[in-house]
């Protein structure tokens, strides 16, 4: 079964997206968790994420551009009536406290309006969003930005203003249908401002070990993209599902259960790329 598209210019992506030996850690690391699919586990990673870097003591701020607002929902937060980014106060007056000790939520809205003003143009966009993170990053040891389900100027401009991106990739046998896009909207963007963002790596979500598909596709992605795969897999886990409900991550909502501990295991890996 061959699951990677055959595509020439993917054939690069392992070695483009390996050995960015130049990362640049300014005060924190901002990450963009983003993949065009939806229902891939993008939310529910920069989320769970999220939590975990918390709980781990780091002052973490999770940015919600996402015009679902499913982050800001997730959280018990509720959805600003313009998007934070839009305005001219300062974020800080924006933020929200979570029941999370260290982790902070800087509120979505399903404005369509303001998400037009924000993707307007990518690149005034991007320096705009970089501007306000840029002012308050001193107070975060790590931003996560959950991005929409596309390969739009919202991504694009999500993408600009990070340090490095984080994408989920669901286990199925779709999961790299039009990963090609996303791979060359992230190689447009490092070409644009080189040495400014990095590739943290792909996590395999929505895995059920008892499935010979899933197994095929971990091994196909596994042999195509090599060291840029973590190596903490998410499993598919009912609590990691109910926890949005009950405005809790996985962590808070089953501790003990497997999403929670999958999550932990990630939250270090990404801690061991420092």
């Amino acid at each position: 079964m061959t699951i990677v598209p055959e595509v020439a210019d993917i054939t690069m992506v392992p070695e483009m997206l390996s050995g960015q030996a130049g990362r640049i850690l300014r005060v924190g690391r901002i990450l963009c968790v983003a993949n065009q699919k939806g229902g891939v586990g993008k939310t529910t990673t920069a989320s769970n994420l999220a939590a975990a870097l918390a709980h781990g003591g780091m002052r973490t701020l999770l940015v919600d551009l996402d015009p679902q607002c499913n982050a800001t929902t997730g959280f018990g937060a509720t959805p600003a009536a313009m998007h934070p980014l839009v305005l001219e106060t300062p974020l800080a007056e924006s933020i929200v406290a979570t029941a999370i000790a260290n982790l902070f939520i800087l509120p979505g809205s399903r404005s369509v309006r303001d998400v037009e003003r924000i993707a307007a143009q990518s690149r005034a966009g991007a320096a705009l969003l970089e501007n306000h993170l840029s002012l308050g990053l001193a107070a975060w040891d790590y931003c996560l930005i959950d991005c929409p389900p596309s390969i739009g100027d919202l991504t694009r401009t999500a993408l600009a203003s990070s340090t490095e991106v984080l994408m989920p990739i669901q286990c199925e046998y779709f999961a790299l249908e039009g990963l090609t896009q996303m791979i060359e909207v992230i190689r447009d963007v490092m070409q644009e401002r080189p040495g400014r963002l990095s590739f943290s790596g792909i996590v395999l979500t929505m895995h059920d070990a008892t499935l010979e598909l899933t197994s095929e596709v971990e091994t196909e992605v596994r042999d195509f993209f090599g060291e840029i795969v973590f190596e903490t897999v998410i499993p598919r886990d009912v609590a990691v599902s109910e926890a949005p409900s009950h405005a809790q991550s996985v962590l808070d909502y089953a501790p003990r259960s497997p999403g929670a501990r999958a999550y932990t295991e990630l939250c270090m890996e990404v801690r061991d790329c420092e």
